[in-house]
C-alpha cells in the first residue's frame, strides 16, 4: 500500500503544539525530525555508546504525518493548515508550510530477513528458522534463531566475540548468567556446549519472550533456563533472584556505558575463579571498561578485537 507523507516545516518550539493539534484532528503516527543533540539523560535511557553526528541545531523541526494514498484529504489538510495558523498566536511556528511526498508501505519487521543467512563460528552453525539445513552442515552444533523484535542474530561482531569465548570456557555442566540476553542466542550457545543451566536478564520483556521461544525452537528443556526482566545495576530484588556466588560464567554482550556501572555487581554473582565475558565495547571505551572491571576485583585474562569492537574476559580472584 502507498501512503502520502505530509511534512510541516516548523520550529523545535512548536513541535509539541503541532503534535497535539494533529492528534486532536485524529491523525496518528506523527514523526518528528530535528537536530537537537541527545542529552545525558537520553543517553542513559537508550544505552548509547557514542552520539550520532548531527548538523548544527538551527531550531528547525520537521513534523510529518501519513495519510492513505488515493483518499480525498483536501478537507483534512485545510484543517491542518488552519490549525498551524491558529498556533501562531501561542508559539513561533516558523515557516509552517506543508509539503507532500509518496512512500511505500514496506514490511520492515520481516524485510531484514533477506540479509540473515546461516553462518558458522567454529563448530557452531547459527541458522535462521526459515532456512533449510544444508547437508554439509549436519555435523555442526546447530542453533536456530528467530530474533523476532529482539536483538541477536549472532551476525554482529560483539556477539561473535562472546560466542568464541563461550567455546573456550564452557567445559560442561557449568551454570551461566547471560546479562542482556536479547534473543537468547548466548544462553542457547552455552546450553548447546554442555552448560547445566542458564539464567538470563534483560530490560525488555519482549526479549524474555523471544529467548523462551528460541529455547523451544532449539528443543532445550524449559527447566534449563530461568529469565528475568530487570537491571542488575541497582535492582536489589533482581540481584536476590539471580543469586550469590552460584555461576561459573557470566556473559554480558551490552554497551560499555552499561558494563561500567554494572561491573561491581558481577563478582558477587560468580563462584571463586568464575569467568566474566564482556563485549559490546567500542574500541575507544576499552580502557574505561577495563578499569571498571579491575576495580570490581577481577583479573583481566584476555582482550580480543573484531574491527572496532572489543571483548574483555576476566576472572574473579
Amino acid at each position: 500500500m502507498k501512503w502520502n507523507k505530509y511534512t510541516i516545516k516548523t520550529t523545535t518550539q512548536a513541535e509539541d503544539f503541532l503534535s497535539a493539534m494533529l492528534d486532536e484532528l485524529g491523525i496518528e503516527g506523527i514523526e518528528i525530525e530535528n537536530n537537537i543533540p541527545l542529552g545525558e539523560a537520553d543517553m542513559a535511557k537508550m544505552f548509547i555508546d557514542f552520539l550520532p553526528e548531527l548538523p548544527p541545531d538551527d531550531g528547525t523541526s520537521y513534523v510529518s504525518f501519513y495519510l492513505e494514498d488515493g483518499g480525498d484529504h483536501h478537507a483534512l489538510l485545510k484543517r491542518v493548515a488552519d490549525g498551524i495558523e491558529q498556533q501562531r498566536q501561542f508559539v513561533d511556528v516558523g515557516e509552517g508550510g506543508i509539503t507532500s511526498s509518496d512512500t511505500q508501505d514496506i514490511d520492515w519487521i520481516n524485510n531484514w530477513k533477506t540479509y540473515f543467512h546461516a553462518f558458522a563460528i567454529g563448530d557452531i552453525l547459527i541458522k535462521p528458522t526459515w532456512e533449510p539445513l544444508e547437508e554439509e552442515n549436519r555435523d555442526k552444533i546447530l542453533i536456530e534463531i528467530d530474533p523476532g523484535v529482539s536483538f541477536g542474530t549472532g551476525k554482529h561482531e560483539t556477539t561473535q566475540l562472546c560466542i568464541r569465548q563461550l567455546l573456550k570456557y564452557v567445559k560442561g555442566r557449568q551454570r551461566v548468567l547471560d546479562i542482556g540476553c536479547g534473543s537468547g542466542i548466548l544462553s542457547i550457545v552455552a546450553l548447546k556446549l554442555g552448560a547445566a543451566s542458564v539464567t538470563g536478564t534483560d530490560l525488555d520483556e519482549s526479549c524474555i519472550v523471544s529467548t523462551k521461544e528460541n529455547m523451544k525452537i532449539n528443543r532445550l528443556p524449559e527447566e534449563q533456563g530461568t529469565f528475568y526482566v530487570g537491571n542488575l545495576i541497582d535492582d536489589t530484588e533482581l540481584l536476590e533472584k539471580v543469586g550469590t556466588e552460584c555461576y561459573d560464567i557470566a556473559v554480558a554482550n551490552i554497551l560499555a556505558d552499561v558494563i561500567i556501572p554494572m561491573a561491581k555487581a558481577i563478582p558477587a554473582r560468580l563462584k571463586p575463579g568464575g569467568i566474566f565475558i564482556t563485549s559490546g565495547i567500542i574500541d575507544f571505551k576499552e580502557e574505561e571498561v577495563k578499569k571498571a572491571i579491575e576495580d570490581a576485583g577481577f583479573k583481566i585474562i584476555e582482550i580480543n578485537r573484531d574491527g572496532e569492537w572489543v571483548n574483555i574476559t576476566a576472572q574473579k580472584e
